[in-house]
C-alpha cells in the first residue's frame, strides 16, 4: 500500500468546533426563518423588525454550511464501515425526530388551523401530505413538504446514496480523491447537457458543499497538498456561482445578494479550511456538545413552533419580546426531543436494525440481537463521528 493510500487512525478526540459552528448554522437559518418566512408578522419583515431582518435574510446561508460540514463528517463517520453499518447510523439519525416533526405540523394543525403547507378545500387533516412525508421521500414522490427545511434532507438522502456507493467499492484515499473528481466533473457535465436523471442523482447545483467538504476532511486525516487544494478552490468557485444566482434572492435584494453570497460562501470555505488544518481544535467547551445535541431537532422544529406562536401571540407582545420567545421555545423544545425522543428511539432502534442488517448479510440465518451498552447507545455524545451537523452518526 502506498503512502498516499494507507490509512491513518483518525483522531478519537470530538471536534467540537464543529459541534459550534452545527449550532451557527441552525441559528442563522432559525433567524432566516422566524424573522422573515412566518406571514403571521403582518407586516414585512423590514418595518417590523428593522435591525435584525436584513442580517436574517442571508441566514438560509447556514444550509451552505451546513452541506459543507456534512462532506466533511459523512465521509469522517463512514470510513471503515460496511454499507449495513452505515444505512444503520443514518435511518437510526435521521428519523426519531424527523417523524416527531412531521406529526407535531400536524398536531399543531389540528388544534389551531396554522401550517405551512395548502390546507385542503374541506379544512380536514391532509393525510396525502402527511404520509409521503413521513418517509422523507415526498420531493421525490412530488408531494408537497409539511416544512420549508425539509428540500436539505432529500439532498442529504442522495449524498448518503453515494457515500453508501463508495463505501461500498471500499473507501481508501486515492479512490477518495477519484470520487470526488468524478463527481464534480460528471456534475457540471450533466448540468451542460441537461440530462436530468445525472443531474437529480448528482445534484450539481450542491454538490461543490459535500465534495469540499470531503476533501476537507481528508486534508485533515492526511494533510493538505496541491490536488485537494485544487479540488477545494473548484468547489468554492462553483458554490459561489451557484449560490449567488439564484433568481428569486436577486429580485428580493439586486446588486446586493451577488457580493454578500460570494462574502459569506467565502467565509465558510475559510473556517472549515481552520478546522481541516486543525486550527480551531482550542475550541474545547463541553457546552458546544450540547449544543451539537440540539441541531437537528431545532432545524427540524423551528418553524412549526415559531409560525404558531406568532400567529397567536402578535397582539399581544413586542415583536421583539416575541422573536425571543421564538428562540427559547424552540431551543427548549429541542432539548425534550433530543432528551425524550431521540436518544430513547435510537437506543431501542439500534440494536435492531444491526440485528436486521446482520440477517441480511448472512442470507437470512437467525441472528441474535447485539447487546451491551456500546451497541445499545446512541452514538452521538460518545464517539467522534457524532459531529454530523444535522444527521449525526
Amino acid at each position: 500500500m502506498t503512502p498516499s493510500n494507507a490509512v491513518m487512525p483518525a483522531p478519537d478526540a470530538r471536534l467540537r468546533e464543529l459541534d459550534l459552528l452545527r449550532f451557527v448554522a441552525a441559528l442563522a437559518v432559525v433567524l432566516h426563518h422566524e424573522v422573515g418566512r412566518i406571514a403571521g408578522w403582518g407586516v414585512h419583515n423590514h418595518d417590523n423588525l428593522p435591525y435584525v431582518s436584513v442580517v436574517s435574510h442571508f441566514g438560509n446561508l447556514g444550509v451552505d454550511l451546513f452541506f459543507l460540514i456534512s462532506g466533511f463528517v459523512i465521509l469522517m463517520s463512514g470510513w471503515g464501515r460496511g454499507v449495513g453499518d452505515f444505512a444503520v447510523s443514518r435511518v437510526v439519525r435521521l428519523f426519531p425526530a424527523y417523524w416527531f416533526g412531521v406529526t407535531l405540523v400536524v398536531v399543531l394543525y389540528l388544534l389551531t388551523g396554522i401550517a405551512g403547507f395548502t390546507r385542503t378545500p374541506d379544512g380536514d387533516t391532509p393525510l396525502l401530505v402527511y404520509l409521503p412525508n413521513m418517509t422523507m421521500m415526498e420531493v421525490g414522490a412530488g408531494a408537497q413538504k409539511m416544512e420549508t427545511v425539509y428540500w436539505t434532507l432529500w439532498v442529504e438522502l442522495h449524498f448518503y446514496v453515494l457515500v453508501a456507493l463508495l463505501i461500498w467499492r471500499g473507501i481508501t484515499y486515492s479512490r477518495c480523491v477519484g470520487f470526488l473528481v468524478g463527481w464534480l466533473l460528471l456534475g457540471v457535465f450533466a448540468h451542460e447537457a441537461e440530462f436530468g436523471l445525472l443531474e437529480k442523482l448528482l445534484f450539481p447545483t450542491w454538490a461543490p458543499y459535500f465534495i469540499a467538504g470531503m476533501a476537507f476532511y481528508l486534508v485533515y486525516r492526511f494533510g493538505p497538498n496541491l490536488v485537494l487544494g485544487l479540488i477545494i478552490t473548484c468547489c468554492w468557485a462553483l458554490a459561489a456561482y451557484y449560490r449567488s444566482t439564484i433568481v428569486n434572492e436577486e429580485l428580493v435584494w439586486p446588486g446586493v445578494w451577488a457580493h454578500v453570497t460570494i462574502a459569506v460562501v467565502t467565509v465558510i470555505f475559510i473556517i472549515m479550511a481552520l478546522v481541516a488544518t486543525r486550527r480551531l481544535s482550542w475550541l474545547r467547551w463541553r457546552g458546544f456538545t450540547v449544543l451539537g445535541a440540539l441541531t437537528y431537532p431545532l432545524y427540524l422544529l423551528h418553524e412549526t413552533l415559531g409560525r404558531v406562536l406568532v400567529e397567536k401571540l402578535r397582539p399581544h407582545m413586542d415583536n421583539w419580546e416575541l422573536l425571543g420567545l421564538c428562540i427559547v421555545v424552540s431551543l427548549t423544545v429541542s432539548y425534550l426531543v433530543y432528551r425524550l425522543v431521540e436518544t430513547p428511539a435510537q437506543r431501542w432502534m439500534k440494536p435492531r436494525l444491526k440485528a436486521a442488517a446482520a440477517q441480511i448479510g448472512a442470507g437470512g440465518a437467525r441472528v441474535p440481537p447485539p447487546t451491551g451498552s456500546a451497541e445499545s447507545q446512541p452514538a452521538r455524545l460518545t464517539t467522534s463521528r457524532s459531529t454530523d451537523p444535522l444527521l449525526p452518526a
